[in-house]
């Protein structure tokens, strides 16, 4: 099938097979047209991609190769060029057309920045939203954009989709208040644990849309990306959390995103392959009979 609003780009090294028949599909947003400090989100997509060349296929944790799974990759959507709501709008078409076809397809967003989150809750329609990040993302308006990555999960919330964030250590006074007003629960990094996490989404409604800013993890792990924050989660925190998600509630579909420019095998990069891999590999691997 042909998608309106994607382009060719360098593809997931494993596999693949058509769209209409996948599992798992990928979309790479390139965009990273309301970055506030470092620039470079629009390459997110490529450097994760070239960071599965030096991933084993074999995902040793759950006993299963995801060259077996069923995966598609279709490209990076067409993005419109500092525009964060034409964009988002993209992936939501982008992602509707997809789903029309194969309604059991799990979509994989790839990027670039987080504002491009709220197309992909639009196309899906979850009634939970479970964000690992830095940041809260509950400003109105950030340098005078309301769609800017600042806000993404402001616009999210007014969906009247459920919120539970993790690793958060940076927001406003007025952020925290919305929160408060509107019972969005956010558990900071230094009060992270597994038992934490459990205890704030046990009860949440499904389905749930998972999303994963890379600057939740700790700086030293993922240097480049938009916009850092010292004293993040470890890599083995949100793999545990994932696991339990999987194993626990329906996950209709799920992103990386805010991974910024650098060289070929940045860290940052690695990190968010690898963290592609598990969830591909978990999710699999309890379809499959793995472990």
């Amino acid at each position: 099938m042909d998608f309106l609003y994607t382009y060719d780009a360098v593809k997931l090294e494993v596999p693949l097979v058509d769209p209409e028949d996948a599992r798992f599909v990928i979309l790479g947003v390139p965009f990273d047209g309301t970055t506030s400090y470092r620039p470079g989100a629009r390459f997110g997509p490529l450097l994760i991609r070239q960071a599965t060349f030096n991933l084993e296929s074999y995902v040793l944790d759950y006993d299963v190769d995801i060259a077996e799974a069923p995966i598609a990759d279709i490209g990076d959507v067409s993005i419109v060029a500092g525009d964060s709501r034409e964009t988002s709008k993209r992936i939501k078409e982008t992602l509707c057309e997809l789903l029309s076809v194969n309604p059991e397809a799990m979509p994989i967003l790839l990027g670039g920045e987080h504002s491009q989150t709220l197309g992909a809750v639009e196309a899906l329609k979850p009634k939970s939203y479970v964000v690992f990040d830095a940041h809260l993302d509950l400003r109105d308006s950030y340098e005078g954009n309301p769609y800017s990555h600042a806000c993404v999960a402001r616009r999210i919330a007014e969906l009247g989709v459920r919120e539970a964030m993790f690793g958060i250590r940076s927001g406003t006074k007025e952020e925290v208040e919305f929160a408060r007003r509107n019972g969005i629960e956010w558990v900071h990094s230094r009060n992270y644990t597994l038992d934490t996490f459990i205890k704030v989404v046990r009860n949440l409604p499904e389905p749930v849309y998972l999303s994963v800013d890379i600057d939740v993890f700790d700086v030293s792990l993922v240097p480049t990306t938009g916009t850092p924050e010292a004293g993040g989660l470890r890599f083995w925190d949100v793999v545990e959390a994932i696991e339990w998600l999987v194993r626990n509630k329906r996950i209709i579909g799920f992103d990386i995103m805010e991974v910024a420019g650098g060289d070929v095998g940045t860290p940052t990069s690695v990190v968010a392959a690898k963290l592609l891999f598990y969830y591909i590999g978990m999710q699999w691997g309890k379809k499959s009979g793995g472990r």
